[in-house]
């Protein structure tokens, strides 16, 4: 095992389980894939086999990649390794797209060189009559093959490990089990809806899990920043099973900074040890006190700040009244009405430049109403400001397209073309298509293109009303998107030049790109790093335009900014909220229901304006003027 980094009994006093924090996914991803060739490695030498209990979804794909790479260059043999997996739905085929042997033969045994009798999987085209027997003898075999040396765990919104839901008994064994309403939520958008989600499931108990040798559970990304911090520093109760794993004696969790988040090391570190008080942190800090008092900034005392684990920044910085107007007006630079700079007004507490005016701005979009609904206030304000605007629809969305909409377009064009044979001959081949179409099947070219220009056609019809012109309007199909799955492909240079060619076209004075992380099926945080990587090229290049350059990262369909980020905040009135939700409108095929919901059943609309109302809320909470609504921006220092 490899060695555990020495533990600071200050800083982790909250915390129950040992929990190491990586920056990125990457490298969490490649500690846990070293720790494990390590393990194969040594009992290699020994002669020995290695079991392994691993898990599936987004999480521990990484991983995979990284033991494949091993093997592929470096040589490493897995014919020593004997693996069973966590779960399968259930009922399920295995050659379905959904189902989890699917998925690890392409994530992983498909490209080593394990035995195929090693591997283990829950069957989930077993009946319901057999189907208890085969839990039982897949224990059986876990304990025959000497049980599991490393078992690997993500980890659900619910606190679920494996398939066991809250409710899950220490004592559990593998059986087949009832899915909780919000992991079927989360699955949707795999299934292409909530309707095609299977109800029950195959999986572990917690206590084979815990018979386990080592765990490791990982996790990735704010959206499970919450559940990690009450699996890690809350009370051990089977309303969150993975905090039964307090009570195991060798269990790390292995997380990303965005994971470890809510980690109160991480997000109130004067509540654990002394710090060192940088402007962020007093910002961060003071905000948290007025929220949880209650209490505007300019109200709390010193007494306030002492009581809470602030006392050394009291000493720091002099009084509790030097400690609030600074802080008060650090928030108040941020919140302008010009979001574009205002022009001939001295900028020097201003989030934008006054110069140059009017600017030229390019909204990245990652879906075609990206833009509106998480910065359409914003890009109003720009517009009727006088700004040159850009919109880049970076991906044709087409995947989120009722089929019911391709067979409404088709009617109105042979409405418009009722003698046109050949549209005629197309329309009842597309028809037949979708009669027969099951849940996850890929759709033909032909309607991947339809559903790309019903998307096109809604997002041009916004960018009207929003006063954007149509030839500003940039749709860029970036082709690790074009796979007609949930599941896309890495993104590739193609992808990363056909936006820097853009950039370089329109050589923007600011762009704003969606830094939204948490979209169920990763596409925000693909486009993301392609944006990243096109504009470190072009600083790479020197090219002269990038250096008065300012990246703008918005949010707002998923998951809000922490007021302690926010750089940049918008106000919005009543009748600019309902301008950005007539935008949203116009994006009629996810109007009512949307295909890839998420965990909010909400429409996009409802979410864009409850978490803009919340945002001007908190504002005015701490003390700020009152606002109808706010977007909130960070900037990114490329």
């Amino acid at each position: 095992m490899p060695a555990t980094p020495e533990k600071d009994t200050d800083l982790i006093k909250f915390e129950k389980i040992n929990t190491i924090i990586h920056d990125s996914s990457e490298d969490a991803s490649l500690y846990v894939s070293k720790e494990i060739i390590n393990l194969i490695k040594e009992r290699q030498k020994e002669g020995k086999t290695v079991v392994l209990g691993l898990a599936t979804g987004s999480t521990p794909t990484k991983v995979y990649d990284y033991l494949v790479q091993a093997h592929k260059e470096d040589g490493l043999s897995f014919s020593n390794v004997i693996t069973f997996n966590l779960d399968e739905y259930f009922p399920m085929h295995a050659d379905s797209i959904h189902s989890y042997v699917r998925f690890m033969n392409e994530h992983l045994f498909d490209h080593i060189d394990i035995k195929k009798e090693n591997v283990h999987i829950p069957d989930g085209t077993k009946t319901l009559e057999n189907v208890k027997a085969f839990c039982e003898a897949y224990e059986e075999k876990i304990e025959k093959s000497g049980g599991i040396d490393i078992q690997i765990l993500g980890i659900g919104r619910t606190g679920h490990i494996g398939f066991n839901e809250p409710g899950s008994s220490l004592s559990s064994k593998t059986r087949v089990v009832r899915l909780d309403r919000v992991t079927l939520l989360d699955a949707a958008s795999d299934f292409f809806g909530l309707e095609n989600v299977p109800s029950k499931a195959i999986t572990m108990g917690v206590g084979t899990i815990m018979a386990a040798r080592r765990i490791i559970l990982m996790a990735w990304g704010e959206g499970k920043a919450q559940i990690i911090k009450q699996a890690v520093e809350g009370e051990i109760r089977e309303s969150i099973p993975a905090t039964f794993l307090q009570q195991h004696g060798n269990c790390d969790f292995i997380l990303d900074s965005a994971a470890a988040s809510a980690l109160t090391r991480m997000h109130n570190p004067w509540l654990v040890s002394e710090c060192t008080w940088t402007d962020d942190l007093i910002k961060k800090a003071t905000i948290w006190l007025s929220e949880k008092l209650d209490k505007a900034i300019l109200k709390l005392t010193n007494e306030d700040y002492s009581e809470h684990g602030m006392g050394s920044l009291v000493a720091d910085i002099g009084s509790a009244e030097n400690i609030n107007l600074k802080v008060f007006n650090t928030l108040q630079s941020t919140i302008t009405g010009w979001p574009g700079g205002k022009p001939n007004a001295d900028d020097s507490n201003r989030p934008e430049r006054k110069d140059p005016y009017p600017k030229t701005s390019l909204i990245f979009s990652p879906h075609p109403d990206d833009d509106v609904i998480s910065m359409g206030g914003t890009l109003l304000r720009l517009v009727d400001q006088g700004h040159h605007v850009h919109v880049a629809y970076q991906t044709s969305g087409n995947i989120a397209v009722f089929d019911d909409e391709v067979i409404r377009f088709l009617d109105f064009a042979l409405e418009v073309q009722p003698e046109n044979k050949e549209l005629q001959v197309q329309f009842d081949k597309i028809r037949g298509f979708l009669k027969n179409k099951k849940p996850g099947e890929i759709d033909s070219p032909e309607i991947q293109r339809i559903k790309g220009l019903i998307r096109k056609g809604e997002a041009l019809s916004a960018c009207r009303y929003c006063g954007v012109l149509e030839e500003n309007a940039h749709f860029q199909n970036l082709p690790f998107y074009e796979t007609g799955t949930v599941k896309k492909k890495p993104h590739s240079q193609e992808d990363i030049q056909l936006t820097y060619d853009l950039l370089n076209k329109i050589k923007p004075t600011q762009v704003f790109a969606a830094g939204d992380l948490s979209d169920p099926h990763g596409t925000h945080r693909v486009c993301l790093k392609v944006v990243f990587e096109a504009l470190s090229q072009l600083k790479k290049d020197k090219v002269e335009w990038i250096n008065d350059c300012f990246l703008w990262l918005y949010r707002g369909a998923w998951q809000e900014w922490d007021i302690a980020d926010m750089e940049m905040t918008i106000p919005i009135g009543p009748k600019d909220m309902q301008r950005k939700k007539n935008a949203i409108f116009k994006h009629q095929s996810q109007k009512d229901a949307a295909m890839f919901p998420g965990n909010d059943e909400r429409e996009f609309w409802q979410r864009a304006e409850q978490r803009n109302k919340e945002t001007a809320r908190k504002y005015n909470a701490l003390g700020l003027a009152e606002y109808e609504a706010m977007e909130s921006f960070v900037r990114y220092k490329f």
